[in-house]
């Protein structure tokens, strides 16, 4: 811009310096405009091809080579924003994508830990009823040793009280021993009997 004004200025300086000139000197009126004038027509275009020269050599080339510089640099700012934005979008696609997988993911930890909660629950019930039929079993095998146990001690009170009355009826003492095994053996064979009538 500077270039500029400066040749504008050095074009219209010589063309004002010879038309003062011409005036004062004469001290004649001033010529009709439209006057032809061919020494300041000759000057003038003497001036402006000297300065076209000088512009051509000089100021022309560091002003198209701004220009130059400067479409260049917005055709590469505009290349960058094009290559900002397709970054972008790459980039949102890629987060899109990373949060539907994260979804999906999200998803199937989900469906998993309720499987596995699900399985943890049928897994607790099915100990809980091992572990109660364990109990009935033990329950019933305790009752049965019990009612075996209340069984032998009802057989051995019967015994005594046997041999305690078969003493009293014979009134004789006999070796308690001996009876003792022939009153067990005596009941031991009504056993099967008692429980065949069950």
């Amino acid at each position: 811009m500077r270039t500029l004004s400066l040749s504008v200025l050095l074009t219209l300086m010589p063309a004002a310096i010879a038309f003062g000139q011409e005036h004062g000197a004469a001290g004649e009126a001033p010529a009709p405009l439209m006057a032809l004038r061919f020494n300041l027509m000759l000057w003038t275009l003497v001036i402006f091809v000297f300065l076209y020269a000088l512009l051509r050599w000089k100021a022309f080339p560091v002003i198209l080579g701004a220009v130059e510089r400067r479409e260049r640099a917005l055709e590469e700012a505009i290349a960058s924003a094009k290559r900002d934005r397709e970054e972008a979008q790459q980039l949102l696609e890629g987060q899109r994508q990373q949060l539907e997988g994260a979804r999906d993911e999200a998803q199937k930890l989900i469906a998993e830990a309720r499987g596995t909660a699900e399985k943890m629950r049928h897994d607790l019930l099915e100990s809980t009823r091992l572990e109660q039929q364990a109990m009935l079993e033990r329950a019933r095998r305790e009752i049965e040793m019990e009612k075996e146990r209340a069984i032998a001690q009802l057989r051995k009170e019967a015994v005594d009280l046997a041999i305690l009355g078969a003493t009293k009826v014979i009134e004789q003492n006999l070796d308690s021993g001996k009876n003792r095994q022939l009153v067990e053996s005596f009941l031991g064979s009504l056993a099967p009997m008692g429980a065949g009538t069950r």
